[in-house]
């Protein structure tokens, strides 16, 4: 049996996807910066897709830039607070994603900002306390913290960090990408300034994403060229990809309910598992805890073997990872933050609509071999 448990990595793309993004790789190729007919009909492609995505997440059309992914994402947002609004303090966790975390060493190894990081617990919950504090005591400041780590699921009550930020004047930037298209966000009750998510992590097409931007905030260009996407990002649209962002977004909407019942379930079921059979499993942050994690992310810690766990997990066609995709043969920031101990292998199952109770009981069931095996 082929099992794949990367989701949090990549998703498989939705066949619904791929269908509505077909005719824009065949028929409406058009350049959207083109006057005649045929960069018309891309142009309004893009523009409908625009509206569509603003009305998912209640913003105005002209609040959605669309980019790369989310690593331009959020780039722009970081850069838009310290060079458009002339923030010089941000305040962020150490469990970001280094499309984040290296973007601000570099800006502080440049003398253009000094970095605070937010006071957590063994469990990587964050002291809001001690977000005030920093509030407090310093010039006005861009916050920065993800809604959920893409590592261990941790969720942050952004909800409640942007009522602070708010009070503080602060500029507030947070992450979605492993939960946009897993949660609904309201970006009219949200006091968020920025806000970035990534088509492939929702069955939509990798090389995508958007940027939210409050409207009245200035942008400080990352990518100078033409005078595409209100003259904010500069490039030709991916126009395929744009449609594909799109459709995936309204299919998560549409059966967001059911998807998150049914995935929640599954986690649940290998949660149980695996205590059942691993004895000394444990369980890296809020990763367990329905309430605190997100519902796709299942990150466990096992005492380490004298062996390649994920490779011979993958010997068994078992997908999963360590940790994040873009950190692989890195040591897990995360991880070093969490101050996991040594000796421990980690382990992160990340789940989709698409994953069945029969590949769970396979994967458990192969762990399970792989410790009684050694054990013997």
């Amino acid at each position: 049996m082929k099992v794949y448990l990367d989701n949090a990595a990549t998703t498989p793309l939705d066949k619904e996807v791929f269908e509505a993004m077909t005719p824009y790789l065949l028929q409406h190729f058009g350049n959207p910066s083109s006057h005649h007919q045929h960069g018309r009909e891309a142009k309004q492609a893009i523009e409908n897709s625009r509206k569509a995505i603003a009305q998912l997440i209640n913003a105005s059309p002209d609040e959605i830039i669309f980019t790369s992914g989310g690593t331009e994402a959020d780039n722009t947002a970081v850069l838009a607070a310290v060079r458009g609004s002339g923030i010089h303090h941000v305040i962020t966790t150490r469990f970001e994603h280094h499309a984040v975390l290296h973007l601000l060493e570099e800006l502080e190894r440049s003398g253009e900002i000094f970095v605070s990081y937010i006071a957590n617990d063994a469990d990587g919950n964050l002291d809001l306390a001690d977000l005030e504090h920093l509030l407090q005591t310093s010039q006005r400041s861009l916050v920065s913290v993800m809604h959920a780590n893409n590592e261990v699921g941790n969720l942050n009550d952004i909800g409640r960090i942007g009522n602070i930020c708010e009070k503080y004047n602060a500029l507030f930037h947070t992450d979605t990408v492993q939960t946009m298209g897993h949660y609904r966000h309201d970006l009219r009750k949200l006091k968020v300034h920025f806000l970035t998510a990534s088509a492939h992590k929702f069955h939509g097409p990798k090389g995508i994403g958007f940027l939210y931007t409050r409207k009245g905030l200035k942008l400080s260009k990352l990518i100078h060229g033409g005078g595409q996407e209100g003259r904010s990002r500069a490039g030709t649209e991916n126009i395929p990809g744009i449609i594909g962002l799109t459709k995936a977004l309204q299919l998560a909407y549409a059966d967001m309910d059911a998807h998150q019942k049914h995935i929640q379930k599954l986690k649940d079921q290998l949660i149980g598992k695996l205590t059942e059979i691993l004895p000394d499993v444990s369980f890296n942050g809020n990763s367990a805890i329905a309430q605190k994690s997100l519902y796709t992310v299942l990150s466990i810690n096992v005492p380490a073997l004298n062996l390649d766990l994920l490779r011979c997990l993958d010997g068994y066609e078992i997908s999963v990872s360590g940790g994040s995709a873009c950190s692989s043969g890195a040591s897990s920031h995360v991880l070093q933050a969490l101050g996991v101990a040594p000796g421990r292998d980690t382990i992160r199952f990340s789940f989709s609509k698409f994953n069945t109770k029969q590949e769970l009981d396979y994967v458990a069931n192969k762990l399970a071999g792989i410790y009684q095996l050694i054990a013997a």
